[in-house]
């Protein structure tokens, strides 16, 4: 008999660093936030001029308590939500605005949070950061909310929709399909990581934060999509929260982009054919 191999994550992982290390992994990494901030602006200036952007609208008292919505031409026929990822330790949601583009040019609204960062404030404190904003912004944009993330801003949305989501029942009946890009959905492993020293997890908080060890509210819709040239640990991650949902009968489905990686998967917010742009603007 021959079997089949069906995952290829290889040796088992002896440098934990490494193995989450996607700057490390990528070909000019460090030009994409340069070129990102840079392009952003430009969009922020483009649809502030037109009257189509609202930059900072708080949710919040604390200072990173804010979103910037970004409106399409005409009445939103919903609203399209973007957390951006960092590990929950860095970025700023004003170098993303670009990738706005997708959901807008199919006339959703976009919203993009910003979240206070580790070590001020801890993982559960940002899920409910995020929970926050969202029934903020519920109250804003009428029609179904559909949600992605990249990388950490990938678990906090799949976070949403655990049973025990920190966001009201109104919101909740509003959300329709959700992505995960490169999502981090088990928070235990980066417990022996360097970073931890910044995340401050605990097996306790790990577990309690993890989509993957959670259960999922009935009727939810959600699409992992990951590169296929991205680091095996990420292509894992991806993998397992689908196939561990799965089993719930909520329905998800895994996705590889063949050759994409890290830094260029997000790319496809912004063009209004993608699969993750046709998820995001889904009406029921």
């Amino acid at each position: 008999m021959t079997e089949n191999l069906i995952w290829t994550g290889g040796d088992p992982v002896t440098d934990i660093d490494a193995a989450w290390d996607n700057g490390a992994s990528i070909e000019g990494a460090a030009a994409y936030t340069p070129r990102w901030a840079a392009e952003a602006k430009t969009f922020r200036e483009t649809l502030l001029a037109a009257g189509r952007a609202r930059i900072g609208v708080p949710y919040g008292d604390s200072p990173r308590q804010h979103y910037d919505l970004f409106l399409p031409e005409g009445a939103p026929k919903g609203l399209a939500v973007f957390v951006h990822g960092g590990y929950w330790k860095a970025h700023v949601i004003g170098n993303w605005s670009r990738f706005a583009e997708g959901p807008l040019a199919r006339g959703f609204a976009v919203a993009m949070p910003e979240y206070t960062l580790c070590p001020e404030a801890t993982v559960p404190e940002i899920t409910r950061e995020i929970g926050a904003f969202l029934d903020d912004i519920a109250e804003q944009i009428e029609g179904p909310i559909n949600l992605s993330g990249h990388s950490a801003g990938g678990h906090l949305v799949s976070r949403m929709l655990c049973r025990d989501a920190p966001i009201c029942e109104a919101t909740i009946e509003r959300i329709g399909k959700v992505v995960s890009i490169s999502g981090v959905h088990d928070l235990r492993c980066l417990i022996p990581a360097s970073m931890n020293e910044i995340l401050g997890l605990t097996l306790e908080s790990a577990r309690a934060e993890s989509p993957a060890l959670l259960e999922p509210r009935d009727g939810i819709d959600l699409t992992c999509i990951v590169g296929g040239a991205e680091l095996a640990e990420f292509r894992r991650q991806n993998a397992l929260l689908a196939n561990v949902w799965h089993g719930f009968g909520v329905r998800t489905v895994a996705l590889e982009a063949p050759g994409r990686h890290h830094f260029d998967i997000v790319d496809a917010l912004r063009d209004p054919d993608s699969t993750v742009v046709e998820a995001l603007t889904w009406m029921p």
